[in-house]
């Protein structure tokens, strides 16, 4: 592919990030993630002990530590207590290490895959977990309307702010050529197929430099490639057969750049909203970008979108996953299902509108 190509279709992502944002910023009704079950509310009062689970090499980690310091010592409460993770260990041993601590509030200080990893540590656990967005994307932060830009703020809700009950979703990876499998918490979106390859073959010094932006530069180096057949199974509806390049799991669907990508995934409704992308050529993707592009309702032939509490993918071949935008390896199976109401987690105050 010619260079003035790859930047036709980088300028075209940029735009899309940027009328997509300014779409969204524009929306007055905020129904589509605001609370199905019940309103968010105040801890009860009095100290709490915290604990943080802290990724040490992330930018902004020393600030992020001292800020929180400060905050728990200005309130009076005991000094927070640090658990670092590890390359050896993202963060599993230090959450289980945080609840023996006897934490009240469990503070994620890192990128997703720390938050992912500890929201699955005390998901069913009812203890709060607080969001410290340290990461490129920040997909949990973004979809519970914390402003991923301001770390005194984040820190501030993280501690002090109103919380309510979130659903997570558990996805198993079976590889029944290689008889690896495992079974690991997501919140956001997870996904089988081509995001999947994106989100391996992401440039990480491109990353660095400019952000969620660098996903654009793999996707369009993994738009050429055939169409894979599955056998998708939802809930207790009859098995079908599709062709397809990607298959999306969402929990939530507002994703890095303001992009809403699946308007009608809620977080709390204890249902999972499926993306099934099939395009044949550009002019398909195409099709779907100005379909995500201008929110527009009509059905593409190529993209449908089904709810349900599970679902479960057979391929013949193994396909690539992700997890919130972490590689969780190649599966010829992927069994996808809801946690509804399963994580505490700290909001902002719900704004009025």
């Amino acid at each position: 592919m010619s260079d003035w190509i790859l930047y036709l279709i980088l300028a075209g992502g940029v735009a899309f990030a940027v009328s997509s944002w300014w779409g969204v910023r524009r929306l007055k009704a905020r129904h589509i993630r605001s609370a199905v079950r019940e309103d968010s509310h105040k801890p009860g009062p009095g100290d709490q002990r915290v604990a943080v689970i802290l990724n040490p090499v992330k930018n902004n980690a020393d600030e992020a530590r001292q800020a929180i310091i400060d905050a728990c010592d200005l309130a009076g409460w005991d000094a927070p207590k640090f658990f670092e993770t590890t390359v050896e260990d993202p963060g599993y041993g230090q959450s289980r290490q945080a609840l023996a601590y006897g934490a009240d509030v469990v503070l994620a200080c890192g990128g997703d895959g720390t938050v992912r990893v500890v929201a699955e540590s005390l998901a069913h656990k009812n203890v709060a977990m607080g969001l410290v967005p340290l990461g490129t994307g920040n997909l949990l932060a973004r979809n519970v309307d914390l402003n991923v830009t301001d770390l005194a703020e984040c820190i501030q809700v993280a501690l002090f702010g109103h919380q309510r009950y979130i659903d997570t979703a558990t996805m198993g990876v079976d590889n029944d050529i290689t008889g690896e499998s495992a079974q690991h918490t997501f919140l956001v979106i997870a996904g089988m197929g081509l995001d999947a390859e994106v989100v391996g073959d992401t440039k990480e010094d491109l990353k660095k430099s400019v952000g969620w932006l660098a996903y654009t530069e793999a996707g369009v180096r993994h738009l050429p490639g055939r169409r894979k057949r599955v056998s998708i199974t939802m809930d207790d509806q009859p098995e079908q057969t599709r062709k397809i390049r990607s298959v999306l799991f969402a929990n939530c669907g507002l994703i890095p750049g303001g992009i809403d990508f699946i308007p009608q995934a809620m977080i709390d409704d204890g249902m999972l909203d499926i993306v099934v992308m099939s395009p044949r050529s550009a002019f398909g993707w195409l099709a779907m970008y100005t379909k995500v592009l201008f929110k527009h309702n009509a059905n593409l032939p190529m993209m449908s979108f089904y709810r349900s509490g599970k679902v479960i993918i057979r391929s013949q071949e193994p396909m690539a996953t992700q997890l919130d935008g972490d590689p969780s390896g190649e599966a010829t199976t992927v069994t996808v299902q809801v946690e509804p109401a399963s994580l505490l987690v700290r909001v902002p105050k719900a704004r009025t509108v």
